[in-house]
């Protein structure tokens, strides 16, 4: 049987496994935490990305409420876009309400045209559409599965009625078709929106032909209507507009965390110094076999990195773990967005081992500073 070296750094900590695994045990439940914190807390802007992500495909402009803009906003695009219009679309919106993390959020349903309708699905990536489209002035409406999950919504159901407060119209609005796509869309028809919503404000809807020309054609719209009395809808806003409100909250989060890895690592270095004062009598008797001091400061450090790299994986694992199943348990029946392998929550937890190794690094030093091995052999023979 081959002998191991003493020095190696895994020796001590496979022979004394019910010491290493309390200091494993904090540093998995430390990386648990912080990667979970950060990923429940990402998946509120993720979600509001994806619930609004079908606004990536077209740019909106409505007038601010005078009706007789929409054309004129309609022909400076047609004469003055940056690149070629593959369609322009009038639609009429209405109001209702998606349920989030965080509460209720506002979404609209698009009145559109039969042949509208059937280009606005075709841009969204719908795959199959489980019943039919809207009749023409029937209370009728088109949603998407994820829509269909997150309201309980079925074939059937209404979207829309009279008794609803967070999505009201003066008759019911049965839901007729289910398009099976990642994007959040509700459709109804135009006919029935212009004569049952207000105010009569019609949306006008520029579709560049490439996702290219689309995000030319946003960033033009939000510089040349600057000033005017029109209100510019383009995914860009929407993700700028999010990472700006989202800023102070990540400024919490940040001093949260820092403050979350100050106290995990002056309680591992009490820890590690608990520990370390156990194993005297072992490193004594090691520097009086005429190891030296050096080699025996290596070998500690090494112990030290050793288990904090393996309480550091681990604790990514059990963290990805915790979080499929929060993804899998509350996150998708109500289909709200999260990343169970968030690389933004992991980075978050890096701090965790450095800052650990560092004070572990200043204990051993600290301790083999003064060490005396002949006292500590001494005191051990007698």
């Amino acid at each position: 049987m081959k002998i191991r070296s003493p020095l190696s750094a895994d020796v001590y900590l496979r022979r004394n496994i019910g010491k290493t695994i309390p200091l494993v045990a904090v540093i998995v439940l430390a990386v648990l935490l912080i990667s979970s914190i950060v990923a429940l807390l990402n998946s509120i802007p993720l979600s509001i990305r994806t619930i609004y992500s079908s606004t990536a495909e077209y740019l909106g402009v409505t007038p601010r409420g005078d009706t007789s803009q929409t054309p004129l906003y309609i022909e400076d695009m047609k004469q003055n876009a940056p690149v070629p219009i593959e369609r322009m679309v009038v639609c009429r919106a209405s109001g209702c309400m998606v349920r989030s993390i965080v509460g209720p959020w506002p979404f609209v349903v698009l009145g559109l045209n039969r042949e509208d309708a059937e280009f606005y699905l075709k841009r969204q990536k719908v795959e199959k559409l489980i019943g039919r489209m809207p009749e023409s002035g029937k209370p009728e409406a088109v949603i998407s599965e994820p829509v269909a999950r997150n309201l309980k919504l079925k074939l059937g159901s209404n979207l829309q009625s009279p008794t609803n407060p967070d999505g009201y119209s003066p008759f019911p609005v049965k839901v007729v078709g289910i398009a099976q796509t990642d994007r959040w869309l509700m459709i109804g028809d135009i006919d029935y929106q212009k004569a049952n919503h207000f105010p009569p404000v019609d949306l006008a809807m520029a579709y560049a032909a490439t996702p290219d020309d689309q995000r030319k054609l946003d960033a033009w719209a939000v510089k040349h209507f600057k000033g005017k009395r029109a209100q510019i809808y383009t995914f860009a806003q929407l993700d700028k507009d999010t990472s700006k409100n989202f800023a102070v909250l990540y400024a919490i989060l940040n001093v949260i965390i820092a403050t979350l890895v100050v106290v995990i690592t002056l309680m591992m270095g009490l820890l590690i110094n608990i520990y370390q004062g156990q194993r005297l009598i072992e490193f004594g008797l090691l520097q009086a076999l005429g190891f030296t001091k050096r080699q025996l400061i290596r070998r500690t450090i090494l112990e030290s990195a050793w288990f904090i790299a393996i309480g550091w994986i681990l604790g990514i694992g059990m963290a990805y773990l915790a979080l499929l199943g929060v993804k899998a348990k509350l996150m998708n029946p109500n289909a709200w967005a999260l990343l169970a392998f968030d690389k933004m929550a992991f980075a978050y937890t890096v701090p965790v081992p450095i800052a650990i190794l560092i004070v572990a690094t200043f204990t051993v030093l600290l301790r083999f500073r003064k060490f005396d091995p002949v006292g500590v052999v001494e005191r051990r023979l007698v």
